[in-house]
């Protein structure tokens, strides 16, 4: 029976056919090219002036009595979170698929709130105040939304964020104006919440209940230089704070490698 069933792989792949993992609610093929597909279903959130359209996914089978644990992934500039891609997506986006079909596997939910516009956050943009702003608004609301059933059986008390670039800053920005909110954070490619690119400065009065947090970040990325990371990550380590930092030495600005393991592992780490 094994040497039929080996068979029967190989024929498939022979044939260009889709092999996938039988525990995975995701497909993946190597049909010419790499790729990943994750169902996924969409719901419509209001913010102050806006309506968004979030995207999210649950993962197989029966949900723990509590709820699943979740994980909101917060969009880089210009490219929304999508839960199917093909390798050679640009800035590593191939990468966020692997992460998203990893935390499914390990039963996490996905939630996946676009920018205003589609293209950033409004966390470090100079001139706005974070506090009562569109992202502040419509964030709030997602949570209340979440909480409220609508996204299905949501665990409130197991709540990750990660995101990159822009939607690294936002995912720091969580520690910051959304305290006791999120159990750890996954930053990829960026540092603190009003930080952007080069021009960083990072607080010495951090949140006293600042989530553990984990950096992610290419050696070669000329858009947010690895040494602003390093900034936030000595602080943080300063004030007795749970850190990790996973170093990509020939990576630029984009999901790194490593990421898709390194980032479930941890937020599997601080989940109840």
């Amino acid at each position: 029976m094994k040497l039929i069933s080996i068979f029967g792989i190989c024929f498939a792949m022979l044939l260009g056919q889709t092999i996938f993992a039988a525990d995975s609610m995701c497909t993946a093929s190597e049909d010419f090219v790499k790729s990943i597909d994750c169902p996924s279903s969409s719901l419509p959130v209001k913010g102050s002036y806006l309506t968004r359209t979030v995207k999210f996914a649950l993962p197989k089978g029966t949900a723990p009595e509590n709820g699943w644990p979740t994980v909101v992934i917060y969009q880089g500039s210009f490219f929304a979170v999508g839960f199917s891609g093909i390798e050679g997506m640009p800035f590593g986006g191939f990468n966020q698929i692997r992460l998203i079909q990893d935390l499914l596997d390990h039963g996490f939910a996905v939630i996946a709130p676009p920018a205003m516009s589609g293209l950033a956050w409004e966390t470090n943009l100079v001139g706005v105040t974070y506090k009562d702003s569109e992202d502040d608004i419509f964030l709030n609301n997602l949570l209340a939304e979440m909480k409220s059933g609508k996204f299905g059986p949501i665990d409130m008390n197991n709540l990750f964020a990660t995101g990159i670039s822009s939607g690294g800053y936002e995912t720091s920005r969580m520690a910051i104006s959304m305290p006791g909110v999120f159990k750890a954070l996954a930053i990829e490619s960026a540092s603190y919440a009003t930080c952007g690119g080069a021009l960083c400065f990072v607080p010495d009065d951090l949140p006293v209940d600042h989530p553990p947090t984990m950096f992610l970040h290419g050696e070669a990325d000329m858009i947010v230089p690895i040494s602003t990371m390093w900034s936030y990550y000595k602080r943080l380590k300063a004030h007795k704070v749970p850190v990790s930092a996973v170093v990509d030495k020939t990576a630029s600005h984009q999901w790194i490698d490593q990421a898709p393991e390194a980032i479930t592992s941890w937020f599997l780490n601080y989940k109840n």
